[in-house]
């Protein structure tokens, strides 16, 4: 049966990648010392110095967090329906949009 890799967050990512852009210590030693692959610190390393600009540009906003996202666009939805509902049980609303179907 295979081995399960290693799912690593982006703070532990980074924290590596920034002791790596250091140098106080080689790759080697950051390798035994967090338990990741010296190509892998390599790469977290490259990308930090290749994406650090964009930390700095104006007018960048964070994307909004997408839970928060998703519960306004339910919330949205059952407004909406309620809003429906009640517009449908209105007489004269009602045969407009049975007509329309």
């Amino acid at each position: 049966m295979g081995v399960k890799r290693k799912q690593h967050g982006a703070k532990f990512k980074a924290q590596v990648a920034m002791a790596a852009l250091a140098g106080d210590k080689t790759l080697a030693q950051l390798s035994s010392e967090y338990g990741v692959h010296v190509t892998m610190i390599s790469t977290w390393k490259q990308e930090l110095m290749k994406r650090a600009d964009e930390l700095f540009e104006r007018g960048n906003k964070r994307a909004a967090d997408p839970q928060k996202t998703i519960d306004n666009l339910h919330r949205k939805i059952g407004q909406l329906q309620v809003e429906r509902d009640f517009l449908v049980g209105q007489p004269a609303i009602s045969h407009l949009m049975k007509g329309a179907r």
